[in-house]
């Protein structure tokens, strides 16, 4: 049996496409059903639902053969995980917000010491270490938002997919850190116990990707 790690929402969603090409239909709705782990119409393949910062963890310790999982979650995790794929699906893009009041170029370039919310630690300090810029992260696990309406941050590193979140809470988007995506991610003992099951998943994958750009 071949454990396929998936998380609820978008990504979920944006998986469905690939999976039909790769021959694999969902058996149940994970909206509609309360089931954890969901059958597919290969006798072989079995999905099981976890929050998105979990699927590197079920993948890493075998709890999963693979899982898809963002570019931002996979950066704040542990390594050790094989990542033969960029799925493209997902998209988006982690960047620096703040109050549109807040001056942050100015702020950078006197060498102010800014204050940071965001989930995203690890990535936020490489981030700001490279620009030399001296901050001061907290770590949040949601409603980033509210962190410079409510003069607990200076600004906040999160995502943004069309930017209408921070408009509707009077925020702007200063500085874009990277582009995100979501990733096919293996566990390499399973790559080579399960070779025969697992290569032709993955090359489907990949044909699926390679045939929607």
């Amino acid at each position: 049996m071949i454990t396929l790690a998936l998380s609820k929402g978008r990504i979920f969603e944006d998986s469905l496409p690939l999976l039909k090409a790769a021959g694999i239909e969902v058996l149940e709705d994970p909206e509609k059903s309360r089931k954890l782990i969901i059958g597919t119409t290969h006798p072989g393949v079995r999905v099981v639902l976890v929050r998105a910062t979990d699927v590197p963890t079920y993948v890493a310790h075998g709890g999963a053969d693979l899982g898809v999982a963002g570019l931002d979650v996979l950066l704040e995790a542990e390594g050790g995980l094989y990542r033969p794929l960029d799925l493209k699906i997902a998209n988006c893009r982690m960047s620096v917000a703040t109050r549109a009041d807040f001056d942050y170029a100015a702020a950078v370039k006197q060498g102010s010491r800014i204050r940071v919310a965001t989930k995203y630690t690890k990535t936020a300090r490489e981030f700001f270490a490279t620009k030399g810029v001296h901050v001061d992260l907290i770590k949040l696990y949601g409603s980033m938002e509210l962190a410079p309406l409510t003069g607990l941050a200076d600004a906040i590193v999160d995502l943004v997919s069309t930017g209408s979140t921070l408009k509707a809470n009077h925020l702007v988007e200063v500085e874009k850190i990277m582009d995100i995506s979501s990733r096919l991610v293996v566990n390499p003992a399973s790559l080579k116990l399960k070779r025969e099951g697992l290569r032709p998943l993955i090359d489907a994958f990949a044909s699926a990707v390679e045939a929607r750009a």
